[in-house]
């Protein structure tokens, strides 16, 4: 049975990428940066999907996390989407810490750290006012008569709220519940036709993940300052070597037959959508063609070209 290649997640991609690039290279410190903010959201996501444990509602209802939609060319991606027979309410998740500026004039949003920096961001009314567009509008086109409603949720700890956007819902983790309750009673029962269950159904079938663009390509890095080489996931370097059938690291020598899955992984996710015969063994830093056709053949890759020049790309 042939195996099957996805793309790596955010947080996996940035800590990996990070190993493969030298102490002293150009983006390393925005990169961590970056992974750290992302870490730091998912935590925030995670507290608010354990907060929503508490949530309950007298009539049926459904929720989503991480929905993904596309109309055309348009696509988003929303935290959370809880579905009811009064309304659909989406919930945005942000992880900024600090004191929280609406300026209403401007529309513009700022927050002050502890240190007294201020950093203007993009306000979080604008994406909310988008989602809701969006799901509005994809709702028509599937002739469901369901609002639309929204919630911007702050789930950093250490958030304080100087002033709150006028026109959106917006509140703190602990706060989220009631904030929720509310919306709903705002919106009476009129659509008890409406089957929750297949709306459910339409939308998880319909996911459309967004296509990024490969990180190196994305963040301006040169492939060629990745250091080759397969990953030990115990020693946490680019340390295993190829012996007969198998990974072997050098060493603490554990061995790991499918090493180079997570090697594939991150070629896709760094360099780009296709690879080639060549193209593995420099990236894995071994050198027997016979192996890399080996080990791209028992993949569930779509494969085109033949002989030397073919190349391989992950299945749609």
């Amino acid at each position: 049975m042939t195996k099957k290649i996805s793309l790596l997640t955010q947080a996996d991609a940035l800590t990996l990428l990070l190993a493969r690039l030298s102490c002293h290279h150009p983006q390393r410190q925005f990169l961590e940066r970056e992974l750290y903010w992302i870490t730091a959201g998912k935590r925030g996501e995670n507290r608010m999907q354990k907060k929503f444990n508490e949530f309950h509602f007298e009539g049926e209802f459904h929720i989503l996390w991480d929905v993904n939609l596309k109309i055309d060319n348009w696509s988003v991606q929303m935290d959370g989407l809880l579905l009811t027979k009064r309304c659909v309410i989406i919930i945005e998740s942000k992880n900024i810490s600090g004191q929280l500026h609406f300026d209403e004039q401007t529309d513009e949003f700022f927050r002050i750290n502890s240190a007294g920096e201020k950093t203007v961001m993009e306000n979080p009314k604008i994406q909310l006012n988008k989602h809701i567009r969006f799901l509005t509008q994809y709702f028509k086109l599937h002739k469901i008569n369901l609002p639309v409603s929204g919630l911007v949720v702050f789930t950093a700890k250490d958030s304080e709220f100087i002033s709150k956007p006028r026109g959106v819902a917006s509140c703190k983790t602990y706060q989220m519940i009631e904030y929720l309750l509310k919306i709903l009673q705002a919106f009476p029962l009129e659509a008890e036709m409406i089957k929750l269950t297949k709306l459910k159904k339409l939308i998880l079938t319909n996911q459309t993940p967004y296509k990024k663009l490969p990180l190196c390509a994305y963040y301006f890095i040169d492939p060629i300052d990745l250091q080759p080489g397969v990953y030990c996931q115990t020693c946490k370097a680019f340390t295993m070597q190829r012996n007969k059938r198998n990974w072997v690291c050098d060493y603490c020598g554990v061995r790991d037959a499918s090493a180079h899955l997570l090697a594939l992984q991150e070629y896709f996710t760094f360099v780009g959508p296709t690879i080639t015969n060549q193209k593995l063994r420099n990236f894995c830093g071994f050198a027997s063609r016979a192996v890399a056709t080996r080990l791209l053949g028992q993949l569930d890759l779509e494969k085109t070209g033949e002989s030397k020049a073919s190349s391989y790309c992950i299945r749609e």
